[in-house]
């Protein structure tokens, strides 16, 4: 199983939320099969978000993929997102 971690700052926490709750027909579609929301303890607009895939090579789809990129614009992402990736073991 793959993992895609991903980081970043919104300007609306709330705003945010009701975009990503809004993409999971999305996030769905494009293979993946579970996903969580971390708040940074004492910075409520930082964001981690983790999702799991079935291969490397669909996480990385994802990742890349022009409707995640819409997606996070709409949401207000507004720091440039660190994304990583791992294999669970």
């Amino acid at each position: 199983m793959a993992t895609l971690f991903v980081r970043h700052d919104v300007a609306d926490f709330g705003k945010w939320k009701a975009e990503y709750d809004a993409f999971e027909a999305d996030r769905r579609d494009m293979g993946v099969t579970a996903h969580g929301v971390y708040r940074d303890d004492g910075r409520p607009n930082s964001v981690t978000a983790y999702h799991d895939f079935k291969s490397m090579d669909a996480a990385k789809a994802f990742a890349s993929s022009s409707r995640l990129k819409q997606a996070m614009k709409r949401a207000g992402v507004s720091s440039e997102p660190e994304i990583w990736f791992g294999n669970r073991v």
